[in-house]
């Protein structure tokens, strides 16, 4: 079995540096991969002081979008946006007054991460923390998502008076026990490595410890929610924006047909075409973890990432009609896309959709997750137009359950709707899309300049095509 390994180390230059987290990756770079991995073989991956969020970003999609195991491990240091005050990783260049725009967000782990299985993605972390994102931690939790097991540290800031930077001593504690030869299981080596490391005097760390359970995440199982109560009142409903609307009509004539998991282009700036990384994938086929450097093709938008193909196995269980769906559906939609039976698998999330509507409401965070599940399969088939009223009505629940325009949520489901609109094939189809696309566009503008005149510029264009 071949596994996947990313080594992430980042702090920014300068006085506002805390750890030298880059002096790591000699040590761990040292361990042989299959050791860092846990598998027979592997692939490794290694960012160091990377300056630019949408790199990392680059190889954290492709590495989540490999088959079998992955192991992520994270060196550097926390520090909180001004604006919407959420954590994210410092990178090489950034400041206290830019970590909106040059670091990266702890969310996105969250949500790269999110379609993998259960049991098979692990993040090892050695983190520090300044006073007010350690505030920020004694309120809130730092997690990868329910199916990623996490294990690490995040130490405090240093007492007053002590400005020299720090090393990564958790990290380097589990290189040093992984060289030593054996491969112990995570829990086991993180028991070890923070055991070795209150030896040498650290104290005052927080310990991160969330191992995964074999139970499927909450937000897929109908039943009582875990850690989202349902809306008191009658179930929200989800009007459309004014003018065409967002529901998701069939399209007339016989099925699309498209070879599965095509390429997903990676963000650019007011649709701007420029040589970017695309992780290409044949059929039944993981995207490789390098690509070459093409170009956008004319027309085509994105200002955040794509999710990564579905990478489980499984297959489609039959089920009587009107029996309620059980168990964890996402290795049997994974199989269902790879095998190219895209209507298989949007039935399949339609049925936990609907599960979960009833079970909690329509505007719930259960029934928001299938609902982005599927605008996902649409974009997996091809359904460009699909994918995006489909976003765009996530967008709309969001917002009208009172998410504020900048949540990360809100900003995603909108940012994956202006992706999929600029890959609509038929003008005509584009021109109806537009005209709400950007009134949603006004309301959510994103993190990305010029989306909002990207989308006006694009249909001026339109107007003129037949």
């Amino acid at each position: 079995m071949q596994g996947t390994v990313l080594l992430l180390a980042a702090s920014p230059m300068g006085k506002g540096c805390l750890v030298d987290a880059a002096s790591v990756l000699p040590v761990l770079a040292a361990v042989p991969p299959a050791v860092l991995a846990g598998a027979d073989t592997a692939n490794v991956v290694e960012l160091a002081d990377p300056l630019e969020p949408q790199a990392v970003l680059t190889r954290l999609r492709a590495a989540a979008a490999a088959p079998g195991p992955l192991t992520v491990y994270v060196a550097g240091q926390l520090q909180l946006d001004r604006r919407q005050r959420l954590p994210h990783l410092a990178l090489a260049r950034t400041t206290p007054s830019t970590v909106r725009y040059t670091a990266f967000p702890w969310h996105w782990f969250r949500e790269e991460l999110r379609l993998r299985p259960a049991g098979v993605t692990t993040v090892l972390l050695d983190l520090h923390a300044d006073a007010e994102t350690w505030e920020w931690l004694r309120g809130n939790a730092l997690d990868c998502g329910p199916a990623v097991a996490v294990y690490g540290r995040v130490a405090p800031p240093a007492g007053r008076g002590r400005r020299a930077v720090a090393a990564p001593s958790y990290m380097k504690a589990v290189a040093t026990i992984l060289r030593s030869g054996g491969r112990p299981g995570p829990e086991r080596l993180h028991q070890m490595a923070t055991a070795r490391i209150a030896g040498d005097g650290e104290a005052g760390d927080l310990v991160l410890f969330a191992p995964v359970t074999a139970s499927p995440p909450a937000s897929s199982r109908p039943g009582p929610p875990l850690s989202v109560p349902p809306r008191p009142g009658p179930p929200l409903s989800v009007p459309p924006l004014p003018g065409p609307p967002l529901s998701v009509p069939p399209l007339p004539g016989p099925p699309l047909s498209v070879p599965p998991l095509p390429a997903w282009p990676e963000p650019v700036l007011s649709g701007a075409a420029f040589p970017h990384p695309s992780v290409p994938a044949p059929a039944g086929a993981a995207p490789a973890l390098s690509a070459p450097l093409v170009a956008v093709p004319s027309g085509a938008t994105a200002f955040l990432p794509v999710p990564p193909p579905l990478s489980v196995a499984g297959s489609v269980r039959s089920r009587a009609p009107g029996e309620a769906p059980d168990g964890d559906p996402h290795a049997d939609i994974s199989a269902a896309v790879r095998s190219g039976r895209h209507a298989d698998a949007d039935a399949l999330a339609a049925r936990w959709e609907q599960a979960a509507a009833a079970a909690h409401g329509a505007g719930s965070e259960q029934a928001l997750h299938w609902a982005e599940v599927r605008a996902d399969l649409a974009m997996f088939a091809g359904d460009a137009e699909r994918s995006c009223r489909t976003w765009m009505a996530v967008a709309v629940a969001r917002l009208d359950a009172g998410q504020p325009a900048d949540a990360p949520a809100v900003e995603a489901a909108v940012d994956r709707a202006h992706h999929q609109w600029g890959r609509i094939g038929s003008a005509a189809r584009a021109r109806e899309l537009g005209p709400a696309l950007a009134r949603l566009r006004a309301r959510v503008p994103g993190r990305r300049q010029g989306a909002l005149d990207h989308v006006q510029e694009q249909l001026r264009q339109l107007q003129t095509q037949g």
